[in-house]
């Protein structure tokens, strides 16, 4: 029985890190598209993509994971520029689009 439940406990993990990691990119996503509409742009191939994480100091204190996300988008439909977006733990950091610093959340 003691190998179940550690089966359990294990599958129960690996689901809510997946959910926590599919709700990470979807806030990801949002603020990415938000970005690219307020500055005039097309958000090329719909979606963002995971590009790395760390752990890190939040203000205020405690530790918080970091989450990266790269997209890319055109200013003519013909360019492709890169950006990405910054997470810290569910809350959007910073979004970037290219040299130019679109937003930034440090509340």
């Amino acid at each position: 029985m003691t190998e179940f439940a550690t089966f359990a406990v294990l599958a129960a993990a690996l689901v809510l890190l997946w959910r926590a990691a599919v709700e990470a990119r979807a806030i990801a996503f949002h603020a990415a598209h938000e970005a690219c509409a307020r500055a005039g742009l097309q958000l090329l191939d719909g979606t963002v993509v995971f590009k790395s994480w760390r752990a890190g100091h939040a203000p205020g204190g405690g530790i918080r994971l970091f989450r990266t996300y790269l997209f890319d988008y055109s200013e003519d439909g013909a360019s492709r520029r890169q950006g990405f977006v910054i997470l810290r733990g569910r809350e959007v950091e910073i979004v970037g689009l290219g040299p130019t610093l679109v937003g930034e959340r440090l509340a």
